[in-house]
């Protein structure tokens, strides 16, 4: 295996010549298999491992292996102990994406910080079939079916070509010492599920099955680059790129086939993988949105505008306490207690503190919003409010409502609720001011 592992460095990974390496290594099979081979053809390696705290002694004593293996050698070595379970609970994430999460965060800072060129993974063509079978399961495109890249800019799995039985081959001519995680053995998760329970029975169909498996992929993977290059045109044809926000124009998709389909190609990038949802935004009313963790996707009669949200963007509201003089996010406000009205502009209001319920809410709007507007009797739903005032679909996403409990008191740098309204009975008085972005 070493010859064959050379020769594929050598044609497909030559870059990796003369670079720093740094190796994630568990102290598993894989990783160990991966770091001998480095080491034996004679690369400039260091090992990377992450201790989870998931398997109490095991865990340290993986990390315990790692070390005295980067001591046998005289090469690098780092480590770092994670509070997995807490940080997946802060984040409402599975252990599993949060043990990911990690690693690929700790590892980059490693990288970096020791001048490392790539970093290395033990990913190989078995996991490949798991993760392809895993993608299934769950709903996928093209994409999902091309597996694990081989390069993901300074990421490399130079494995993927080898099976495990390669690997498990390797390791035992080789005499090579490894830690066994008591966790792979465990049914409970889906990838463990499908290498101990499924995998095998597919295998025993055909002796060539891993084999033939790769060879689809690469099929599949020469078909997903001519569907990329076709989607270059088609972005030329139908998109428009602006400051902040770029455009998608339906009539000019709907002049080519399979408009939803492509549509799915332009926006799944973007985290938008709902194939339904997309399609039914092109026949929706304008104001129509849809959201994806990063992107906001807004219908505008014949246009689809795509957005970034940005961190503050995603959180829905955000509380004001009592006696606070000032906030900075998500948008400039001022509050100060004064003694009289003075004549001020859209961007400043007077109210009559007596009549708020604290903490204050600053929120976007919503559908259903209504408030009265500062000088009138009835009332106004805020999407007729919006169209009176000519404001544009992105317009109307930037805008923020300052509430007491269910009630408007502000639509920030617009318009204030008579509700709230400094009258002859106000005993005190609250200045807030609005300060626009430059």
């Amino acid at each position: 295996m070493l010859e064959a592992f050379k020769n594929h460095i050598e044609q497909n990974l030559p870059h990796l010549s003369g670079k720093k390496i740094l190796v994630a290594c568990s102290g598993g099979l894989d990783s160990v298999v991966l770091a001998t081979l480095l080491q034996e053809s004679n690369y400039e390696i260091g090992l990377a491992h992450c201790n989870f705290s998931l398997r109490g002694n095991e865990s340290d004593g993986d990390e315990e292996f790692v070390v005295d293996l980067a001591e046998k050698w005289n090469v690098p070595v780092f480590t770092e102990t994670f509070d997995t379970k807490k940080y997946a609970a802060d984040r409402k994430q599975s252990t599993q994406m949060a043990a990911r999460e990690l690693r690929y965060l700790w590892f980059d800072e490693v990288r970096k910080d020791f001048g490392y060129d790539y970093i290395v993974t033990a990913h190989h063509a078995d996991d490949d079939l798991e993760t392809f079978l895993i993608n299934i399961s769950r709903g996928t495109g093209l994409k999902g079916l091309t597996g694990i890249p081989q390069i993901n800019e300074y990421i490399i799995r130079p494995l993927l070509p080898f099976q495990r039985k390669d690997i498990l081959d390797f390791a035992k001519e080789n005499k090579l010492f490894w830690r066994e995680d008591s966790s792979n053995k465990k049914t409970d998760y889906l990838r463990n599920k499908l290498r101990i329970e499924v995998i095998p029975q597919l295998k025993e169909t055909s002796k060539d099955f891993l084999a033939a498996f790769q060879k689809t992929q690469e099929h599949l993977n020469e078909s997903r680059k001519l569907v990329e290059d076709y989607m270059a045109l088609v972005f030329n044809l139908a998109v428009t790129e602006n400051f902040d926000f770029i455009s998608i124009h339906i009539d000019k998709l709907k002049e080519l086939p399979n408009t939803s389909a492509l549509l799915y190609e332009l926006l799944s990038p973007f985290g938008f993988s709902d194939f339904i949802a997309l399609n039914g935004l092109i026949e929706s009313q304008s104001g129509k949105k849809i959201f994806s963790e990063t992107h906001l996707l807004l219908k505008d009669r014949n246009v689809l505008i795509l957005k970034e949200l940005s961190a503050v963007e995603r959180q829905e509201s955000f509380l004001i306490p009592k006696g606070k003089e000032a906030i900075e996010i998500p948008i400039s406000l001022r509050f100060a207690e004064v003694s009289e009205l003075k004549k001020g502009d859209e961007n400043q209001v007077f109210i009559d503190s007596e009549k708020l319920e604290y903490p204050l809410i600053l929120r976007k709007w919503e559908n259903g919003d209504v408030f009265q507007p500062f000088g009138m009797k009835g009332k106004k739903k805020l999407s007729k409010f919006f169209k009176d005032e000519k404001l544009s679909l992105i317009a109307k996403e930037n805008v923020w409502l300052l509430c007491s409990g269910q009630n408007i008191i502000w639509i920030v740098g617009m318009r204030q609720d008579e509700n709230f309204k400094v009258t002859g009975q106000t005993k005190n008085i609250l200045k807030i001011a609005f300060k626009p972005n430059e």
